[in-house]
């Protein structure tokens, strides 16, 4: 919202999500017109060997750029406890059917932390000065935020495990699963996206929580149950990396020490990874435009636009027609725009509203701002 502008943010947001949703069906067509069972026997069929090495590369490197943690206190330690008595146990499951009740578990959180989310609207939204830019309809920005959208969404790697688990797999029941899960998705990201931006406007952070004050117990109860959240749903990611060092070096079978061997050093590179990166914003958008576009709007599209034998005019046709040329766009100018306008970012120091020296602004300019001592605009208490 910040990058896009409010208005056009929610109109991308909507739009994302019904490219992610029907590349999910494309993916699962295009699997049933090639006779393959993966993503990455859909793309080798489809383009060779070389297509095949970089959707490996894609899928490979999507958990690397994630950043699992960042909760403020002791965060090096927490990371490291978390991914050693945690992470690692469950990313050792073989069958990603297991991870069934953990995902379940991990939307009861997440609904948890919207609720949060929203009760600061009206207990913080007040306090906060707002920008002058807050609310135009359009910022120059917005390719960067279809990238972090894209990473928001991306969950086409492990489409193909996720459909052969189901019971009798067709391509209409995972049509209607899908329209279903990217419909439930959207909503709570516009309802996260539009209660953090209305409570900090131009100020908001890449990582929400960094927006609010460390002595806010609700938010830090909110801080505790993300890192759960992470904790529960990496292993998926790990899963399909897992998956691709085995097809690609393995034949596909890893011995239950390869399985063992492989997880640790996958687990142990991420988790060296987030040590080293406490910034959300600038990882969310390299995700977004190297890895979730390419997976999202190109690959999908070529794929099926190779496969079908349906004519130019059939409507799956023309928008996989307009998918390919924008997924592109998004990933070359998204690209460069996060190397030469890279989000702002706090690494995990306190914004200005919540010094206990009171500052207010007394002159406010897109992302700058000057301070001056004034009279209380944010009572502690209201966190209590």
């Amino acid at each position: 919202m910040k990058q896009a502008g409010f208005p056009l943010g929610i109109l991308l947001l909507f739009w994302v999500s019904y490219v992610t949703d029907f590349s999910l069906v494309l993916l699962i067509k295009g699997g049933a017109l090639s006779g393959t069972d993966t993503y990455q026997s859909l793309v080798n069929k489809t383009f060779g060997f070389p297509g095949y090495l970089l959707l490996s590369v894609l899928q490979f490197l999507y958990p690397f750029i994630v950043d699992p943690a960042n909760l403020f206190i002791g965060r090096h330690f927490i990371i490291v406890l978390s991914t050693a008595a945690f992470t690692l146990p469950l990313s050792l499951y073989r069958d990603i059917a297991k991870l069934g009740k953990i995902s379940l578990l991990s939307t009861v959180l997440t609904t948890l932390i919207l609720g949060i989310v929203m009760a600061r609207v009206v207990s913080l939204s007040p306090y906060i000065p707002k920008t002058e830019d807050a609310w135009v309809f359009a910022k120059p920005n917005a390719i960067q935020a279809v990238g972090v959208m894209s990473f928001a969404f991306i969950c086409h790697h492990n489409c193909f495990l996720v459909y052969g688990s189901l019971e009798d797999p067709t391509v209409a029941k995972w049509s209607r699963i899908i329209h279903v899960s990217t419909l439930a998705s959207v909503l709570i990201s516009i309802l996260f996206s539009t209660c953090v931006y209305l409570t900090f406007t131009g100020y908001t952070q890449g990582d929400l929580f960094e927006n609010y004050c460390r002595n806010d117990d609700l938010v830090t109860f909110g801080r505790f149950c993300y890192g759960v959240t992470v904790i529960l749903t990496y292993p998926i990611e790990c899963f399909v990396t897992r998956e691709v060092v085995a097809n690609v070096f393995f034949g596909g079978n890893l011995s239950l020490v390869f399985h063992i061997i492989v997880t640790v050093v996958i687990i142990t590179i991420a988790m060296l990874v987030s040590l080293l990166i406490d910034c959300l914003g600038i990882v969310l958008e390299l995700n977004g435009v190297l890895c979730a576009a390419p997976l999202i709007f190109i690959i999908p599209s070529a794929c099926y636009l190779k496969l079908s034998e349906e004519p130019r005019t059939h409507s799956d046709k023309i928008m996989a027609c307009v998918m390919l040329p924008v997924g592109a766009v998004v990933m070359v100018v998204g690209f460069v725009m996060a190397i030469t306008n890279p989000q702002d970012c706090t690494h995990g120091q306190e914004m200005f509203y919540c010094f206990p020296d009171n500052f207010s602004l007394t002159n406010i300019s897109g992302s700058h701002f000057q301070l001056t001592t004034q009279p209380s605009i944010l009572n502690i208490s209201i966190f209590q």
